[in-house]
């Protein structure tokens, strides 16, 4: 049976708490790949956080400012690359703040909003369909792939 956006809203909201729980750990763990060849926790939240505020203020902001949106596909790489390299920049605290930020602001806008515009189907920048559950539905497994896999990491330190 399909979610419905209330639990959709809630399930994308449940990674506030878990990226929260990540403040205490120590910035050299922080810092450290979450295994062989993979990114560091910085690099993953930075990533997210990213992909939220693109999704954010290309996305979610326009629709709820009567805007075209103005999402459009990127070259996944080249994002994710300049998310590493903006990780470096920052420090653990502020790349936890900037995320809550963003997530919340996402978060924030479509919460109450009636599932006719859950649904409703907008022409992106790349006059493709966007969608607020579309979005979701694809973010919300987007942080499962990534939580599982921090899970993973600091139970291997623990």
């Amino acid at each position: 049976m399909a979610k419905t956006s209330l639990e959709m809203v809630e399930e994308f909201k449940s990674f506030i708490d878990f990226v929260q729980e990540l403040k205490t750990m120590d910035e050299e763990h922080w810092n450290s790949p979450i295994s062989e060849g993979k990114w560091s926790l910085k690099d993953v939240i930075s990533h997210i956080m990213l992909w939220d505020k693109y999704f954010y203020e290309e996305g979610i902001e326009k629709i709820k400012l009567g805007q075209s949106v103005t999402v459009r596909h990127l070259k996944f790489d080249e994002f994710n690359a300049n998310a590493r390299e903006y990780a470096k920049t920052q420090t653990r605290d502020s790349i936890i703040n900037q995320f809550l930020e963003y997530r919340n602001k996402i978060i924030d806008d479509i919460t109450g909003l009636p599932e006719e515009d859950y649904i409703k189907e907008y022409k992106d920048g790349d006059r493709k369909k966007f969608s607020i559950r579309g979005y979701l539905r694809g973010f919300i497994s987007h942080d499962k792939h990534h939580k599982k896999q921090i899970e993973k990491y600091v139970k291997s330190i623990q």
